[in-house]
């Protein structure tokens, strides 16, 4: 039909439309464009500033523990792997400093994690990108809650689901071939999403859970409160 949207005439699964890898990649170009203009937008609402030395020593910790918990999972059945709540840090950096510094962090964040896993087998410079930088470096979209009460929560929750669809795209147009053959045939158009997204929740859900128990809160609270005693001395 066109160079971004094709027909397809299917005998077991009827005609319908889908996006060509042309479109695919149109539209995460359309929704980073989209994040980016929102972050923009977002930093100058905050006015958080750049880094400073103690912005940069937090940054940099949070981005050790990330890196460090990322070793230590758990193998998912289909795939994937739940860490030991790597995500959580670096989008409290954000949620601590805001957006831009959340951004940057997260985009270094991607980069130990290509090294760490994506190195040593990759197809293409865009599946690179959908699985690895635009992936984790929507974690930092954490910081669009910056000092919003209890906003810790549902900024978490956007950025994970962000990391989510990224790598789902890049499922779709890259890794699709590798569908087992036990699951459906007739489901293979949520595959990636269920692939994806089954060890991305299991995480955000047990990470949940865990910063909400009472003593986790309390001293998620006093870091907090020590950030803004910090951001005011600034």
């Amino acid at each position: 039909m066109s160079k971004i949207v094709s027909f397809i005439d299917d005998p077991e699964w009827g005609s319908y439309y889908e996006l060509t890898k042309s479109g695919y990649i149109i539209a995460i170009i359309v929704m980073i464009v989209l994040i980016a203009v929102a972050a923009v937008i977002a930093s100058r609402k905050q006015k958080t500033g750049g880094f400073n030395v103690k912005k940069l020593t937090f940054a940099g910790i949070s981005l050790a523990l990330a890196f460090v918990t990322s070793y230590i999972k758990f193998e998912m059945p289909m795939g994937g792997s739940v860490t030991l709540f790597s995500m959580f840090f670096i989008c409290f950096v954000g949620y601590i400093y805001g957006v831009n510094i959340g951004l940057i962090t997260a985009f270094a964040f991607s980069i130990l994690q290509f090294i760490q896993t994506g190195s040593t087998y990759f197809l293409s410079p865009f599946q690179t990108c959908c699985d690895y930088f635009f992936a984790f470096t929507a974690l930092g979209l954490a910081g669009l809650w910056y000092r919003k009460k209890n906003g810790l929560v549902p900024g978490y929750i956007v950025a994970c689901l962000v990391r989510g669809l990224f790598h789902t795209i890049g499922g779709y147009i890259y890794w699709m071939d590798y569908m087992p053959d036990w699951f459906p045939a007739k489901l293979s158009a949520i595959y990636s999403i269920v692939y994806n997204y089954s060890y991305i929740l299991t995480e955000m859900i047990i990470t949940l859970i865990i910063i909400n128990l009472p003593p986790v809160k309390k001293a998620i609270g006093r870091i907090v409160g020590q950030s803004d005693d910090m951001t005011a001395q600034n």
